[in-house]
This record gives C-alpha cells, sequence and structure tokens, in this order.
C-alpha cells in the first residue's frame, strides 16, 4: 500500500496581491488528507473519499483505458477527478495501468476551506511523479501557495514568480499565539470568482511593495500591538483595491482587537488577535468555530 498526505492551508498575508508576485506568508495546518493506494484484481480505479467522521462522502469507478467513469455519486468531482487523472497521465504516460483501489480521509470539515483541492491535487502529484503546480495550473489554478504549504514543514514565505513558484521555510512563531484566533464564518466564497473580479482591479507596484514590506515586518514582530497595527493597515490596503469594507468594518466593529480576513474575502476563517474573552465574543455572535492558533497551525 502507498500512503500520501498534504497538509491544509491558510494564507496570512497577501491574499489576492500573492497572484501578482507579493510575497505571502502562507500557514500549513495541523489537519490535511491522506490518500492510500492499493492493487486491486479488478481492471478499474476504485475511488472512495471519505470525511473527517470517517463517512463516505464520494465513490466513483474508472475505465483504466481512458479514465472514463462509470459509476459515481457525484457527477460533477468525478468529472473534475477524471480530469486531474488524465493531468498526471499526460505528463506520466505509465501512470495507472493496473486496478486500484484509492482512499481518501480528510481531517477537516470540507466546508472550512482549508485545501481538499489542493491537498489532492498535491498527492496526485506525488503518486504519479509529477509536478504538482503544473496540475494546478492545468485544473484550479491560483497562485500555488496552498500546494506549497501541502508539503511544508512549517510556515513558509511564498513567492509565485513568472518561472516557478519558490519558497522558503521561515520562524514564525509569535510570543502572543495564545490570543490569536482563527474564526470560521458559516459561508463559503467562489475563490475562482473571486480571483477573476480581482483581476480586473488597478494594482500598481507600490502596493506591492507595501504588502512585501508588512509581510516581512509581521515575521519579525514580537509586540502583539505592533502585530495588530500591521494587519490593520493590510487590511486597508486591500480594502482600497478590492472596494470592500474590511470584515472588522462591516460586521464586528465593537470586537476589542484586530480583525483579519484570510484567502477571498467574505469566506472561510477569519484570523481574531485579542485575547482569552475572544471565543465568547465571537459564540455570543452565533460563530461556533473558533480555534485558537496552536491547535490549527503546523510547526516544527
Amino acid at each position: 500500500m502507498d500512503y500520501f498526505y498534504g497538509h491544509g492551508k491558510l494564507l496570512l498575508t497577501a491574499e489576492y496581491l500573492v497572484l501578482l508576485g507579493a510575497e505571502a506568508l502562507a500557514l500549513p495546518c495541523r489537519y490535511g488528507q491522506s490518500l492510500t493506494i492499493e492493487n486491486s484484481d479488478n481492471n478499474t480505479l476504485h475511488w472512495q473519499s471519505f470525511t473527517q467522521h470517517k463517512k463516505l462522502w464520494f465513490e466513483a469507478k474508472f475505465e483504466l483505458y481512458n479514465l472514463r467513469c462509470i459509476e459515481t455519486t457525484n457527477p460533477t468531482f468525478s468529472d473534475r477527478l477524471t480530469g486531474l487523472l488524465l493531468n498526471v497521465r499526460e505528463l506520466q504516460p505509465g501512470f495507472l495501468t493496473e486496478g486500484t483501489v484509492a482512499k481518501t480521509h480528510l481531517e477537516f470539515d470540507r466546508a472550512w476551506g482549508l485545501g481538499s483541492s489542493s491537498t489532492l491535487v498535491s498527492m496526485l502529484g506525488a503518486w504519479g511523479n509529477v509536478d504538482p503546480y503544473h496540475l494546478l495550473k492545468n485544473s484550479f489554478g491560483g497562485s500555488g501557495y496552498d500546494i506549497a504549504c501541502a508539503a511544508a514543514k512549517g510556515p513558509i514565505c511564498y513567492h509565485n514568480n513568472k518561472s516557478k513558484p519558490s519558497y522558503k521555510n521561515v520562524r514564525f512563531d509569535p510570543p502572543f499565539k495564545d490570543r490569536l484566533f482563527f474564526v470560521y464564518r458559516n459561508q463559503k466564497q467562489n475563490s475562482q470568482d473571486e480571483v477573476a473580479a480581482f483581476h480586473k482591479k488597478i494594482v500598481l507596484p507600490e502596493m506591492i511593495n507595501q504588502i512585501n514590506t508588512i509581510t516581512k515586518a509581521i515575521l519579525n514582530c514580537s509586540l502583539q500591538s505592533e502585530f495588530n497595527q500591521l494587519i490593520r493597515e493590510h487590511e486597508m490596503m486591500l480594502a482600497s483595491i478590492l472596494g470592500k469594507d474590511p470584515v472588522q468594518q462591516s460586521h464586528f466593529p465593537d470586537f476589542k482587537g484586530q480583525l483579519k480576513s484570510l484567502g477571498a474575502w467574505g469566506g472561510d476563517f477569519i484570523l481574531a488577535s485579542g485575547d482569552r474573552d475572544t471565543p465568547a465574543y465571537f459564540h455570543s455572535k452565533g460563530y461556533a468555530t473558533v480555534i485558537q492558533y496552536k491547535d490549527l497551525i503546523f510547526a516544527p
């Protein structure tokens, strides 16, 4: 049996602007997704996907010759999976020529947006021994920071240059991390739609430089008050580009601390830099999922 694993991800800085080459601070998560591969006597690929509660949420069978789906519980996802598998085979012609049973197991809620797709792309790349960034480019698109996080051993600084994405391991272990929380907003944004809208915005080179400066300052930050000021500046810069109000201004004006959107604005998680009363504040607002930094972020 072969085993593959990918970490989930969160983008702390340079959301959207990472697409244009800004340096981004990205955080792999403790929760991820695994893929196991076993040989089968049947001349098919039998695929099964399980939730974090070990419940089967997707199942399909594919012919090996052309990877045509012959049985599925979700035609939309099986079509997407076929496309990914065909891309692997195009890069690696000897890929998947024998009967196989493939099983994926998530460790986080699919609705959280922590990377069910990016971890899958990363693991398929490892299974097929092909470049996962090529698979991403030919499928979901995006900057690729999530692919880097899937295999990272801790926080990274990611740069999506025109030749090939690159990243380096960085130390990000703020002494105030016990006062940092990730809050799930109970809603989901379509990242591809958000990216398409972003590409219509005007972004000046000095805006990229300012975000790069903020990212570097956050990496060297030791005071929570300084950190709060930096993420406030980051929010205001992105707000001016996107033409949207920062989440703290629009939804949580009475929060005593600083909030920052993560990923596509308006969905998934936000970062809350507060105090020990922060979880109670969000619970009182109807947000059940409030996770402390150390319980979500993977760090050495």
